[in-house]
């Protein structure tokens, strides 16, 4: 199986690709700040970036801010000189998305929640989830977006689907993990042996998951905890700059 080393190898060298930097930039002292021009380089995970955009990211030292040049320039203006902490503080930043990878030294296969079948389903087997976009944090429903849902695991109760944790390939190496459960069956334990179950599968096959939640969602990130997921680095692009430019 694939090394923790490896993992965030690769992890660091689709972020250097995606922000511009290099891995030294992610990997410097703490309260360092590096400034980027943001491009569009070649193997750039496909999400959407407006005109004008801005992103910033931390590995848990240093910081790197990723930017077209008009607000680069007014990122620079309000974080040279302060701390970490204090540039996360910012009222720029609307709120902070952690990004979970997994801890190979914790992985657990565990039981399966009793009273439930499970199945694990390609893209091309999975059209019957389209039939009612009931599962839209586990399914991408956008079929105009550049990257969809690739795989998934299923939990069934009596032939109905009762919930879906599902991946999306956005790069070479990395896959986006979502997960859905219906109300009536949630505290389970089906949120955490859904994901473990992708989890297992992509790790298998060579590939990265990353598991995402944003601050505010306790139990999103509770369910990464308690499959031994290793939070890697926190962002966020939806910075308000309304009246600075």
């Amino acid at each position: 199986m694939i090394t923790q080393k490896e993992i965030l190898f690769m992890v660091q060298a689709q972020l250097a690709i995606d922000l511009n930097c290099s891995i030294d930039d992610l990997n410097g002292e703490k309260d360092n700040i590096v400034f980027v021009e943001a491009k569009e380089n070649p193997g750039r995970r496909p999400f959407p970036r407006k005109a004008r955009f801005f992103e910033i990211v931390s590995m848990g030292k240093s910081i790197v801010v990723s930017a077209t040049s008009e607000r680069l320039l007014i990122a620079k203006t309000m974080m040279q000189g302060k701390d970490r902490d204090s540039v996360f503080s910012l009222p720029i930043i609307r709120g902070l998305y952690l990004h979970y990878v997994p801890d190979v030294t914790k992985l657990n296969r565990g039981a399966s929640p009793a009273g439930f079948s499970f199945e694990l389903v390609n893209r091309e087997e999975m059209a019957f989830l389209f039939e009612a976009p009931r599962f839209k944090e586990a399914i991408i429903y956008d079929i105009s977006l550049p990257w969809q849902t690739d795989l998934a695991v299923l939990a069934k109760q009596d032939g109905e689907i009762v919930g879906v944790a599902g991946a999306s390939k956005t790069c070479s190496k990395l896959w986006q993990i979502g997960i859905e459960v219906l109300p009536g069956y949630r505290n389970l334990g089906l949120a955490s042996y859904l994901v473990n179950e992708l989890n297992f599968e992509l790790l298998k096959r060579g590939d990265i998951p990353v598991y995402d939640a944003i601050a505010s969602n306790i139990a999103s990130q509770r369910v990464a905890q308690r499959l031994g997921f290793y939070l890697a680095w926190v962002s966020d692009w939806r910075c308000n700059f309304e009246g600075l430019e």
